[in-house]
């Protein structure tokens, strides 16, 4: 595909940003006709959809810093000369065509575009029903945006279907797709993985376990559950699981103490059969299958462990795959649990809600990757490339 000037995509960035901020009224308007239209049953959806100042704020901010940062196309990543007197370099290039499928989030409708625009990708945009009105008020503005700078629409697409118009997309799209970044749930991961016909890279479930050490600070943990858990339920990054090693000191009274905070917060409990014996009146977890699920929602479960070992073979068993923290002093162990928990994001003495890419330096992200190819972790521009080898020569053949 051509490649547009570094220039003109920044101008067009410029642009978005202005339109945004002169259109403000314009897209709070249409984001309450989806609001209006929305079951108000599930905070957590509510959240994502909803659109204010703050968020224009936001969304406005995520667009200057990509703005700001280098292109990432046409990077040299090596040089060689061999002996034969060849050149081989190999260069960042773009994927080509991109699509991505998410629920609720109009602002994944700024930043997913933002994103694959600047790293010099097409984009189909296929949001949910929730926010129509949203999207395409923002996709409208992306095309005000290209227009201005004489550029073609096509750029940034917004795929208006039902499930079985995308199920067909998926399987004959208009036009050759190279990536498909399903953005959600087991249930639409799994719809796209067994209709896409090219490489799809996983964002997936949260699920996010914290475990607490027998070496743990207990008010530092209190301190990172209590944030990690009720500060935004609606994120990928939300804590959901909450593992205490049964060697901790004064462990039935800080499970107690546990408990107390955690309902004081309004956050509803499950415990494993263990813990059910010092928490009595919590109800028990019903079935193992609850391990694996990620609640968006003021609820976690709290299960005990005998040592760090049972920690990780329990958190590589049942999370997403996305982030995990241990509580400890003891580096030593926590090098342990970080080493061999296998998770996009590790971490110790710290909240699981720092993995977004504008909390871990990255910038704004398309997502928050659980596959291990091409990359894991927050996508952000650098990572929405592929590579690209040139070779020179001089009239060689090979013997």
């Amino acid at each position: 595909m051509r490649l547009i000037e570094t220039e003109i995509k920044n101008n067009v960035l410029g642009c978005m940003t202005r339109i945004l901020d002169e259109n403000r009224t314009q897209l709070i308007d249409a984001n309450k006709k989806d609001l209006d239209a929305f079951k108000k049953d599930d905070q957590a959806m509510l959240d994502r959809l909803l659109i204010n100042n703050k968020k224009i704020d936001e969304m406005i901010r995520s667009i200057m810093q990509v703005r700001s940062q280098e292109d990432p196309i046409n990077r040299v990543i090596t040089n060689k000369t061999l002996e034969n007197g060849l050149q081989v370099v190999n260069k960042t290039a773009p994927f080509g065509t991109i699509m991505i499928i998410y629920e609720s989030r109009p602002d994944v409708t700024v930043e997913a575009a933002l994103l694959a625009f600047k790293a010099n990708n097409k984009i189909f945009l296929k949001g949910g029903k929730e926010a129509l009105y949203s999207n395409k008020m923002l996709v409208d503005f992306w095309h005000q945006a290209l227009l201005e700078n004489g550029l073609s629409i096509e750029h940034i697409q917004l795929l208006n279907m039902n499930r079985t118009e995308t199920q067909q997309f998926l399987k004959a799209p208009t036009e050759p797709i190279d990536l498909i970044v399903p953005r959600g749930g087991e249930q639409l991961i799994s719809f796209v993985k067994e209709h896409a016909k090219c490489d799809v890279l996983i964002s997936g479930r949260g699920n996010n376990f914290l475990y607490i050490d027998k070496n743990a600070d207990w008010e530092n943990s209190i301190q990172v559950i209590l944030n990690a858990k009720t500060s935004k339920i609606s994120a990928c990054n939300a804590l959901d699981k909450i593992l205490i090693n049964t060697n901790l000191s004064d462990y039935q009274d800080k499970m107690i103490d546990l408990k107390n905070i955690l309902k004081n917060n309004k956050v509803s409990i499950l415990v494993d059969s263990n813990v059910k014996k010092i928490l009595k009146e919590e109800p028990l977890m019903s079935e193992d299958s609850i391990w694996e699920k990620e609640f968006l929602a003021m609820k976690c479960c709290i299960g005990s462990v005998d040592s760090t070992k049972d920690a990780i073979k329990k958190i590589n068993k049942y999370s997403g795959g996305h982030s995990a923290t241990i509580m400890t002093t003891d580096n030593e162990m926590a090098s342990l649990f970080m080493e061999q928990v296998d998770c996009a994001a590790v971490y110790q003495n710290a909240s699981t809600r720092f993995t977004d890419g504008g909390q871990m330096g990255v910038g704004a992200e398309l997502a928050i990757s659980t596959s291990k190819l091409h990359h894991r972790g927050p996508l952000g521009l650098d990572q929405l490339v592929t590579n690209k080898y040139y070779i020179y020569g001089n009239g060689h053949i090979r013997e």
